[in-house]
């Protein structure tokens, strides 16, 4: 064995597979803010579908390809 590599017995505690307790459960991390209020209404229609989308596909960021498929959903074309 190697000298001075010291083994303890000590488990891994994963933090994953524990609820903290007397905590509310935690919300899911979006890619874009929850607050659409700010923008044009074209911008909000957009965000939605995109927020709608990501709920749907249990997706939390998603890529070029996809946005560029809920933006044709939405009618958009060139």
């Amino acid at each position: 064995m190697t000298q001075g590599l010291e083994m303890h017995a000590t488990s891994f505690f994963d933090r994953r597979s524990q609820e903290p307790v007397g905590h509310p459960p935690v919300c899911e991390r979006r890619q874009f803010v929850n607050s659409h209020e700010s923008l044009s209404p074209e911008a909000g229609e957009l965000a939605q579908a995109i927020d709608g989308y990501k709920l749907r596909h249990r997706r939390r960021f998603i890529t070029y390809e996809e946005m560029l498929s809920v933006v044709k959903s939405l009618g958009y074309h060139r």
